[in-house]
């Protein structure tokens, strides 16, 4: 059963002036709830005014160890600015056990490219370290910031890089600090990475492309990897949202069947809750009047926490940046931007 448990903050680690790595100590009686793939997140849950606020933070720590986040603050923020200035060792977190499908087959040998910007760092951090375990197994990153001192985990990268030598190809790009190669100044947009990736690595060798960072990046480089032929099946990728966000999806009206309401069959921790959810309400707010221990996060179709697989009936997704379209295409959905179009309608999230 997914809920949230106080965990321990045994350790806050400052990685530059905004941003901060939490661990968690995990009780041995919860160890098999919180053991995590590498790419998931954690949601983490406070009170602030009277008011319940969740976040979701992708774990950066390697497969097998404490579970551990990274966190960068943003201007105004409630949670983030809390975890990188205010929280100390010893202090308890609600957190809800790990979630996401952004996640990497560890047992295969293959190639590997990771792209990533800003905090986008945080998550294939954990990929990288997790996937060099497998001495059959090479790893490219590629990673984006503004200036020397906004990256996170130099140092642990610099490890890692020593300590894989030959199966790391670690390269840094930064947009406001001048490199001496000008190959590596500047963002990394759509010019910059078609520049780059033929001279880095023979892209068609590459089994597997990982993406992690704001709207723009993510979507120039699925371009570019688009243009060089690159199966989609190959590319898996992840946003946060920081300097910009995507576009608001266009609205259009679906045809009403038969009445505003649909009847919705909720499968959660095994228990069934059938509720009436009007056709112009998402999902996830319809439930939650019934069955306040559904899982979310974000509510802007980013993070997946709220991601559930449509059993039967139809409903209207307006918006997916958790989703891969293999995951789609088997009907799963993020319940905080879905619809329900059809009489009745049945989403599971034990799936």
């Amino acid at each position: 059963m997914r809920t949230f448990h106080p965990l321990t903050v045994s350790m806050v680690q400052p990685l530059c002036d905004d941003a901060a790595a939490v661990t968690f100590a995990v009780p041995e009686e919860l160890a098999q709830a919180y053991a995590f793939r590498p790419g998931q997140s954690l949601t983490l849950r406070r009170m602030v005014g009277g008011r319940e606020e969740r976040r979701s933070y992708s774990i950066c720590s390697p497969a097998g160890s404490a579970p551990r986040i990274g966190v960068r603050e943003v201007p105004d923020g409630l949670f983030s600015r809390w975890l990188v200035r205010d929280v100390r060792p010893g202090d308890e977190i609600e957190v809800l056990p790990p979630s996401g499908s952004f996640t990497p087959e560890l047992g295969a040998a293959g190639q590997h490219v990771l792209i990533a910007a800003g905090s986008g760092i945080t998550p294939m951090l954990s990929m990288a370290a997790s996937l060099l375990s497998n001495v059959d197994t090479t790893v490219t990153l590629l990673y984006g910031n503004r200036r020397t001192d906004t990256v996170m985990f130099a140092d642990e990268l610099a490890d890692l890089k020593d300590r894989y030598p030959t199966r790391l190809e670690l390269a840094h790009v930064l947009s406001r600090e001048p490199r001496e190669a000008e190959l590596f100044t500047g963002r990394l947009d759509a010019e910059k990475v078609r520049t780059l990736l033929p001279l880095l690595m023979d892209v068609d060798a590459v089994d597997h492309w990982w993406l992690c960072g704001p709207y723009g990046m993510v979507t120039d480089v699925q371009a570019v990897l688009g243009e060089l032929g690159v199966p989609e099946t190959r590319v898996h990728q992840e946003l946060f949202f920081v300097e910009e966000a995507p576009p608001e999806p266009a609205h259009h009206d679906d045809p009403i069947i038969d009445g505003p309401v649909s009847e919705v069959t909720v499968l959660l921790d095994g228990r069934s809750t059938v509720v009436p959810v009007p056709r112009d309400e998402r999902i996830l707010d319809g439930l939650q009047r019934v069955r306040p221990d559904l899982p979310f996060a974000c509510k802007g179709g980013v993070c997946g926490t709220c991601r559930a697989k449509v059993l039967s009936g139809k409903v209207d997704m307006r918006r997916n940046f958790a989703l891969e379209k293999s995951e789609v295409d088997a009907g799963f959905v993020v319940t905080c931007q879905s619809f329900p179009v059809s009489d009745s309608v049945t989403v599971d999230y034990d799936a």
